[in-house]
C-alpha cells in the first residue's frame, strides 16, 4: 500500500530540471528531497516511497529502496526500467506520455514555419552582417503555407494538436498512424503506415511525431527520401532512429529534398564530426522540442493525479506501465 500524503517522502531525480523546487510551491503537506546524480540517488532511494525519475535510473534500485512503492517516471519513455522486477517488488510504474504534447507539436510547427519562411538562412546572413537583395527565382523565396500539403507520421497525441496547428495556416494535412481509425477527424485523411511510400510524392511537408519501434526504426530511409519531391522539407520531432541519417545527409548534399529541420540525431549529442552539422539546407535543434518551462508542472500534473488514485484504491493509473 502507498503511504498517506502525512507519512510519505517523494524523492526527485534528475540532473537539471526544478522538480522539488515546483512541487514546493503546491503546498500538499508531503515530504520530499531532491538529488542530482547517481551516487546520490543510490545513497537516499531506501527513504522513499515514491520516485521521480528518468534518466538516472537503473534496475538495482529496485532492491536498494526498500520503502519505494511507486515511480513516476519524467519522460515518456520508460524503456529503462525492468517492470518484471518493478512487478516481483510491488512497485508500480507510470509514465508522463503526453507530458509535452503541446511543447513538441508546437516545435513542430515552428520548424515548418521556419523552413517555409527561411529563418535559418536570414539568421545566418544577419550574423554575417549580409542584407540579402529581392529574388527573381520563385523556387529561391520565402514561401507561404496555405494549400501546402503536410504529411505527419505518428498522429497521436503530439502529431493531432500538430495537425490542428497546421489546419490553422490552411494546410492540407494527410495522417498516418498504426491504426488509421483511431485519428479520424485530426487531420484531412488518415492512413495506414503501409500507405507512406504512396504519399509522399504529394507532400510539401513531412512531419515525424511518431514512436521509435521496429515498424518505424529507419522508416525514412534512402527509398523514401527519393519518394519525396526536391522542394519537400522533412521534419524529424520524433526520434533519431526513425531517420536513415547517413542517406538523409546524402539526399540533402544531392539536393534530393529542399531541406530538414530536426530536433533528434542517431548520437546526441550530436558528434562534431556528423556530416549532418553542414549538409545544405539542414536545421538543427538539439532535442529541445519538449523541454519548457511549463515542463516539470506537467509532470507534477500526472505524479499528483497518480498518487490520488492510489489513496482513493483505484488499480488504474494515468499512463500506467506497471
Amino acid at each position: 500500500m502507498l503511504a498517506s500524503a502525512d507519512q510519505m517522502t517523494v524523492c526527485f531525480a534528475h540532473v537539471a530540471y526544478q522538480m522539488q523546487a515546483r512541487f514546493a510551491l503546491r503546498e500538499c503537506g508531503i515530504a520530499s528531497f531532491e538529488v542530482r546524480d547517481r551516487a546520490g540517488l543510490d545513497a537516499r532511494i531506501a527513504e522513499a516511497d515514491v520516485l521521480v525519475v528518468s534518466g538516472l535510473w537503473h534496475n538495482g534500485l529496485a532492491q536498494l529502496g526498500g520503502k519505494l512503492r511507486f515511480i513516476q517516471s519524467i519522460g515518456a519513455g520508460t524503456d529503462q526500467f525492468d517492470r518484471a522486477a518493478l512487478s516481483a517488488k510491488g512497485i508500480r510504474l507510470a509514465s508522463a506520455a503526453g507530458v509535452n504534447a503541446r511543447a513538441v507539436s508546437e516545435h513542430a510547427m515552428s520548424l515548418i514555419l521556419a523552413l517555409a519562411r527561411r529563418l535559418p538562412e536570414a539568421r545566418d546572413n544577419q550574423a554575417k552582417k549580409v542584407w540579402r537583395g529581392m529574388i527573381g527565382d520563385l523556387t529561391q523565396r520565402e514561401d507561404e503555407l496555405t494549400d501546402k500539403t503536410l504529411v505527419i507520421v505518428g498522429l497521436g497525441r503530439i502529431g493531432g494538436r500538430l495537425a490542428q496547428l497546421a489546419r490553422a495556416f490552411d494546410m492540407r494535412v494527410i495522417g498516418v498512424r498504426r491504426d488509421p481509425a483511431g485519428g479520424r477527424g485530426a487531420a484531412d485523411e488518415v492512413h495506414a503506415l503501409s500507405a507512406l511510400p504512396a504519399l509522399l510524392p504529394a507532400a510539401d511537408f513531412v512531419a515525424l511525431t511518431c514512436p521509435l519501434t521496429p515498424e518505424t526504426t529507419n522508416l525514412i530511409d534512402a527509398a523514401a527520401l527519393a519518394r519525396m519531391q526536391r522542394s519537400a522539407y522533412l521534419v524529424n520531432c520524433a526520434r533519431g532512429r526513425v531517420v536513415d541519417e547517413p542517406a538523409l545527409v546524402a539526399a540533402l548534399q544531392a539536393g534530393a529534398i529542399a531541406g530538414a529541420a530536426i530536433d533528434v540525431t542517431w548520437e546526441e549529442p550530436l558528434p562534431a564530426e556528423s556530416p549532418l552539422w553542414t549538409a545544405p539546407g539542414a536545421f538543427i535543434t538539439p532535442h529541445t522540442a519538449g523541454e519548457t518551462r511549463r515542463y516539470e508542472d506537467n509532470v507534477l500534473d500526472i505524479l499528483m493525479e497518480n498518487l490520488s488514485r492510489q489513496w482513493r484504491g483505484e488499480l488504474a493509473l494515468l499512463n500506467q506501465v506497471v
